[in-house]
């Protein structure tokens, strides 16, 4: 069942038939160097895919199993999630997550799936505001993020340094 769909890509809840690809991306280690460092390994990822993507399949904020429907296939997950801080989610907003098969990059894919998801959360879900977060030295994502039009808010230093963005709800 779909849950929302752009021009090329079918977001649906995750399926176990995803397990496979769903791995295969997780031992990228390019795909892992700016969203956790090293690749996992066959048990870790199979343990993170049940835990988290087939767990919270029925939320309204998850991260959804991304199709590329030309080819009908398994691309990666992108959606909208609870945008956590100490002490729990914050009301009214949620964080922008785009997670694309290398094969897949350069296509213009990851920045079709936040203008969907970005739609979908402030018309649907009637969210305050999307807040995202990038590594430094990840120029792609912070080129998506600015054809999105979120803006920086903020830098966060320690062993990795990450850049803080936001946009809010233009209809609010």
């Amino acid at each position: 069942m779909s849950i929302l769909e752009s021009e090329r890509l079918l977001f649906r809840q995750h399926e176990l038939a995803d397990l496979g690809a769903f791995c295969a991306m997780e031992a990228d280690p390019e795909v892992r160097r700016y969203v956790g460092g090293a690749p996992r390994t066959r048990e870790d990822a199979e343990r993170k895919f049940r835990q988290v993507h087939l767990k919270r399949a029925r939320s309204r904020l998850a991260l959804r199993a991304t199709i590329f429907k030309p080819e009908g296939c398994y691309i990666g997950y992108c959606g909208l999630y609870p945008n956590f801080m100490p002490g729990g989610a914050i009301a009214n907003e949620a964080a922008l997550g785009l997670y694309l098969a290398r094969e897949f990059w350069g296509r213009g894919l990851a920045t079709e799936a936040g203008r969907a998801f970005v739609s979908f959360g402030f018309h649907e879900l009637r969210l305050a505001r999307i807040v995202a977060t990038v590594e430094a030295g990840n120029a792609a994502s912070l080129r998506v993020l600015e054809k999105l039009g979120f803006a920086r808010i903020g830098t966060e230093s320690g062993p990795r340094c990450f850049h803080k963005f936001e946009l809010s709800n233009p209809l609010a």
